[in-house]
């Protein structure tokens, strides 16, 4: 469960009237609101949804911020318009071990040791709340780019920099060529001696406290010379709010299959996927993670 914050000096009453207002005039019932939370991935017990409502608590943790977000759906408000009035000083409360599904233990221990080698532990204090991850496929079939937009949420203590890695498992390759685009800069990349494992530390534009947010873009380009890939994906430490896939193929390089890879601590699925008549592909998971989400193709018999 969310952890909740209870000191009554430090509650924001703004918050409690406001929601209490959209209730009454959405004519709903905290049941109703409580049901409806579940269904979307955002558990709230109806105890604690009353203690927000009356103001005797607030909302703290990113679980319970999520779950306010879809309040504000739930209810018919503006975007912000009940995130907006919690504070900014939040304590984010427990919201699952962050791990990196890898089944092989060699790999694990390359991506930790490449996270040290960036001088960030190997799980950061941070999540990726939302990302979009558009990835382009040159005409030969292989990836060329991939370009990541993420909301970053700080989880814990302050967060000024954060570690991002590519991994090529079973392949070894030169180090791609990472860049910012927006929201801070690169100070520091290392490649594994395995050559599986590529990172970059980026450095944040300001200091992140708790449950603080930013947004950052960076861009990820396969050099010449790199091995041909027909794969991409993302992978987040901890439970994501939205995690958005978007393969592009170039109009001569549409694959004769496709296929979606799910990696997450209970196992692994793999789901065969269809442009039907499409040049690019989606994928979307919400409240999802940790995990790794994976798009793979190819233009012979399926491997």
């Amino acid at each position: 469960m969310p952890a909740e914050h209870t000191t009554p000096t430090e509650h924001r009453p703004e918050f409690s009237a406001t929601l209490r207002a959209a209730i009454d005039a959405r004519r709903v019932t905290l049941a109703w609101l409580r049901e409806r939370l579940a269904a979307s991935g955002n558990p709230v017990a109806a105890a604690t949804l009353s203690y927000w409502r009356s103001g005797a608590r607030r909302p703290e943790g990113a679980q319970s911020l999520a779950a306010v977000e879809q309040l504000e759906t739930l209810l018919g408000l503006d975007a912000g318009a009940l995130l907006s009035q919690i504070g900014p000083n939040q304590r984010v409360g427990p919201i699952g071990t962050p791990q990196y599904p890898l089944e092989q233990a060699r790999l694990e221990q390359a991506t930790t040791e490449t996270f040290i080698a960036l001088g960030a532990p190997a799980m950061d204090p941070g999540r990726d709340v939302s990302t979009t991850a558009v990835t382009e496929v040159a005409a030969d079939g292989s990836a060329i780019s991939r370009t990541t937009r993420t909301l970053l949420q700080c989880t814990s203590g302050t967060i000024t920099n954060v570690p991002y890695l590519d991994l090529t498992p079973g392949v070894r390759t030169p180090a791609p060529i990472f860049s910012v685009v927006s929201g801070g800069h690169i100070s520091r990349r290392h490649s594994h001696p395995s050559g599986e494992v590529h990172g970059a530390m980026f450095e944040l534009e300001r200091p992140l406290g708790p449950a603080q947010t930013t947004m950052l873009e960076w861009k990820l380009e396969f050099p010449p010379g790199y091995p041909s890939t027909h794969e991409t994906g993302h992978g987040v430490a901890r439970r994501a709010r939205e995690l958005v896939l978007w393969t592009r193929f170039h109009p001569d390089a549409l694959p004769a299959w496709i296929d979606e890879v799910e990696e997450t601590p209970s196992g692994t699925t793999v789901t065969p996927l269809d442009l039907d008549g499409a040049t690019s592909i989606h994928q979307v998971r919400q409240n999802w993670g940790p995990g790794m989400l994976v798009l793979r193709w190819g233009y012979g018999e399926r491997d």
